[in-house]
Parts: C-alpha cells; structure tokens; sequence
C-alpha cells in the first residue's frame, strides 16, 4: 500500500487546512553514528533517536530509496526515504563546522535536497532549475556549507516536493550550539499521513493541475525553460473542495499511537524538545504537567523567555519551536496534539520519568486552552531592525486566491509563479516586506529561503517583547505581518507558501539580487521542478 499522499495516479490533489486544532543508512566513514538501536537514548549526551540514526562528525551520505515504513499497528507504507527511514537520518552538527554531505539517488525520479532554515550558499539551496539540476535516478550531487547558526532546522526534497515530500523524504538537521544549556535533547518532527490513499487518489481523478510543472520559466534566470509538462504535479483541491480528513494519521517522528517512543526525563533535568512541522497541516501541541519556555522558534533563541502553563503551541507548516522545561514533576505526563480530526489523538507522546510508573495524567485534546503569542513574550531588547526605520527596499505581498478556468489558483499580487513579480536588491540593501493575508479561507505560512527575518508587527502591532527572527511566518486569513531583513547572500531565493500545495499552484514569489548569475547550466532534460 502506498503512502499518505501517493502518487499512485497522475492526478492526485490535496489542499491545506489548519490542524483543529531502520536504519540501515549508508553513510561516509568520517561519520560517526550517536545511536544504534531504536529508540535507545545516549546518556551522554542525552541524545534520543525514535526509528531513526542520529549521525555526528561533518562528511555524510543520504541515500534517497524506497523502503517500507510502519506508521501504527495496522498501517505499513511503501515510502521513500532518506537512508531507509522515515523521517531520514537526524544530523547533528556544531555551530561553525563545515559540513559536506552527499546526496545519492537510487529512487526511479529525479530527487533533491532543499536545507530548511539554514542559510547556505545559494549554488546549495537545493532547488532544481534555480540553483541546480535535479539529481538523477542513479546519480549523485554533493552539498558543502558551513552550518553557521545553532538552531533547529530541517532538510527536504523540494523537487515536486508537494509529492516527494509527502512520501517521507526528509530528515531533521541540528545544529547544536558550542555550549550547551539543557541536559536532555529531543527532536519531533511532525507530519500527517493518509490510511487509504488509493480511494483519495481515485477521487481525485480527472482533474487537471496547477501551474508549477510545464510552466516557461524563460523569464526567472537560472530556471529550466524547457516547458516540459509533467501533467503529475499538482494541487488546486481547494476549488474542488478536497476534504483534508483524508489526513486521518497524525505521527511523531514517523509513527503515530502506541509506537511513538516515550520521552524519557530524569528528575532535575532541563530537557529541550525541539518540535518541527513538516506536514501540511497546523498542529496545536500541549505539553502537560509542567511549566515551561519558548527558547527559540525556527532556531533563533529568544531573549529571556518567560514561563508558561497550558498553552497551546500552533506550529504551521515549515515552523520549529523548541520549548524547554525542568522535569520536576514525577510520573507519566502527555505532549500531545490539540484538535478534533481523526488522526489528532496519534499525535501523542508520553513524557515519561525514569523509575517511575505512576502515570499523573490523562489526554484531553479538545480542553479548551489558549494560544501562544510571541508578539509580547520575552524580555524587551533592541532588534537589527525598527518598524519605521529608512529601508532601501520596501515590498508588499497581496496573497489571494483566484479562478483560472475551472481551477483555484494562489497568488501574490494577482499573479501566479513563475509571472509574480520579483523583490528586486541589491547586496547590502535593509528590506521590509509587508504580507497581507487576503484569502477567505486559507492560510499561509510564507518561508522565506537564504536568509532570516525579523518580525516587526502583526495587524498593526508592534513587537513588544523579544526580537522574533523567523524564516517562515504563519498568516491566517486576514493577517498582516511587517518583516525585515538585510540582503546579504547573493542569489535567487524562493520566498513561497510552505503549504506546497499552494506554491505548487502559484503562491510563489523571487528575491533577485542585482547582478546575480547561477553557476549551474539548467538542463532541459533534468524535469526540474522547483515545487
């Protein structure tokens, strides 16, 4: 059986909606392995690992392949995969080192790897027909950066990513920072899969698809012009009114129920839980028992977070939050996933203390609990960037939705990709970006690739607390964000809907800078698919 968003025919569609609410990796020999049996902790390092290796050291291989996954009792896939396991093996690094990591390709489509968050040179972001050719069934392409920022992040294919991605092709990547402040480590990453995808595919059928794939790319330098149409690619289901409870597994880590791994704590430890979305849904995560810290979101430590108890954390699709808290609650406790679709009560995860059975708890997914808001949280200290301070650049992103035919298509500023206009700089240019949410019904978490934002206002508001710097910010219909950042690393960048089925039908947009040339020469051949 295939997986949660199969492509077991050409003409499967899926649309966004908010959340209600082994191993057998080959790896290069510099790299060293931190644990070797499922769902063994590292005491040393307080390293915990689910269904999948944690590799350390900076050379690595990912081998992109087929391999058959178990997301709960009953439900096995036919995924694909980064070294044979789903999510693919974690990398951790620390701030500063240069890594080398080599990506090769034994599934039968051509596949790449996109670093989430990280900001790397441009020629490595990953993207076919704008920074590189699609790497081949049978071929290799090998990715140097240095992983400069500690933080939590991601790596993922992002050719015709809305599919591949939604097979299992990604993987967590940590970038630890040279001094450590918490004494137990676990990275979630959370996604969303569908039980019987053949009769979401069948009923789908016959429908046609969106503008990414056989698109003329003439206009975007770097990007294939080939025109090919693949007539497999993509997702107008909001116009056709698809229903997302298809999504009915909900998994941490790749698994969902009674198989996600418990998290085990020490009484008297700080324990750091690093939670990354890459699913195509929202998820609301409460932690219970205990108090508790944002320390960072989308890998950017915050200023002197505050605590808090029993709210929800909204994490959209692209986000990373990391929460930390002091296991001073003995027994058996629930991090667990909010909402009221049918696979929300498998996004569940027991803290559990060492030598202790006692369980203190009991889940509750539809308690009413109110939100974090990072506008006024944190302790106040000036940004790079001020709201009404002179930029070089200024920008603003109408993201709508409108019909073209019979399909609903995304757009910013009235337009589709690859005819959006593009954000224009130069090197060294201060850039502020206005975002308006002026769809009905959709919402939009905007990442933005090669570079960090700070987040200025929300609906007027100005940022009260601790500078919020993101890479991805989530808008609901009618929000507004003011971001800012400075243009220092040369390229085209993607700036685009992390929900790929609105990018991959047009909510796509291009920081150019001034003067930029790739260094690769596209390949009409390649079937590269940026989305």
């Amino acid at each position: 059986m295939k997986l949660k968003f199969m492509l077991l025919m050409s003409f499967v569609i899926l649309i966004l909606a908010a959340c209600s609410t082994a191993q057998n990796g080959d790896r290069s020999e510099s790299n060293k392995k931190e644990t070797e049996t499922t769902g063994q902790a590292n005491e040393t390092k307080g390293l915990k690992t689910a269904n999948f290796e944690t590799l350390t050291g900076n050379e690595f291989t990912l081998v992109a392949k087929e391999a058959n996954h178990q997301l709960n009792k009953e439900t096995s896939v036919n995924a694909w995969t980064f070294n044979g396991s789903v999510p693919g093996s974690q990398i951790r690094v620390t701030e500063g080192e240069q890594v080398k990591i080599t990506l090769k390709n034994e599934l039968p489509d051509p596949v790449s790897i996109h670093w989430h968050g990280i900001r790397v040179p441009n020629e490595m972001d990953g993207i076919p027909g704008v920074t590189q050719n699609a790497v081949q069934p049978g071929e290799s392409f090998t990715y140097e950066f240095t992983a400069a920022d500690p933080g939590t992040y991601m790596y993922h294919t992002h050719q015709e990513a809305v599919n591949q991605l939604d097979k299992g092709l990604y993987g967590s990547f940590i970038v630890e920072p040279k001094e450590k402040t918490y004494d137990r480590d676990y990275s979630l990453m959370l996604d969303e899969w569908m039980s019987n995808p053949e009769e979401s595919a069948s009923s789908m059928s016959g429908m046609e698809h969106g503008n990414m794939s056989g698109m003329d790319h003439s206009n975007m330098s770097g990007m294939d012009s080939s025109g090919q149409s693949s007539g497999d690619s993509s997702q107008n289901g909001q116009a056709m009114g698809h229903n997302m409870a298809n999504y009915d597994i909900f998994t941490i880590n790749g698994k969902s129920g009674d198989l996600i791994e418990p998290l085990t704590v020490k009484e008297g430890e700080k324990v750091r839980i690093r939670l990354a979305n890459i699913g195509f849904l929202s998820h609301k995560i409460h932690l219970h028992g205990h108090n508790f810290k944002v320390v960072a979101i989308d890998g950017q430590e915050l200023n002197e977070p505050q605590e808090l108890k029993d709210q929800l954390i909204a994490i959209a699709p692209g986000e990373r939050y990391d929460i930390e808290f002091t296991a001073d609650n003995p027994g058996e406790w629930y991090l667990e996933c909010h909402g009221d679709m049918e696979g929300t009560d498998g996004m569940k995860a027991k803290i559990q203390y060492e030598g202790t059975t006692e369980s203190k708890d009991q889940a509750n997914q539809n308690e009413s609990l109110s939100e974090f808001s990072f506008i006024n949280y944190g302790g106040a200290k000036n940004g790079e960037f001020k709201l009404y301070q002179q930029y070089d650049v200024e920008y603003t992103m109408d993201l709508n939705t409108q019909m073209d035919r019979e399909n609903m298509v995304f757009t910013i500023n009235g337009k589709t990709f690859p005819d959006t206009e593009s954000i224009d700089v130069k090197s060294s240019d201060l850039v502020k970006v206005k975002l308006v949410n002026n769809s009905k019904v959709d919402v939009h978490p905007m990442h933005l690739h090669g570079h960090f934002f700070q987040v200025l206002s929300k609906n007027g508001e100005p940022v009260q607390g601790s500078p919020i710097v993101k890479d991805t910010i989530n808008l609901n219909p009618g929000d507004e964000y003011v971001v800012a950042f400075k243009a220092d690393n040369p390229g085209n960048w993607l700036f685009h809907c992390h929900d790929l089925h609105h990018a991959t039908a047009g909510m796509v947009n291009i920081v150019k800078y001034d003067g930029y040339q790739p260094n690769f020469t596209p390949d009409p051949d390649a079937n590269n698919k940026p989305e």
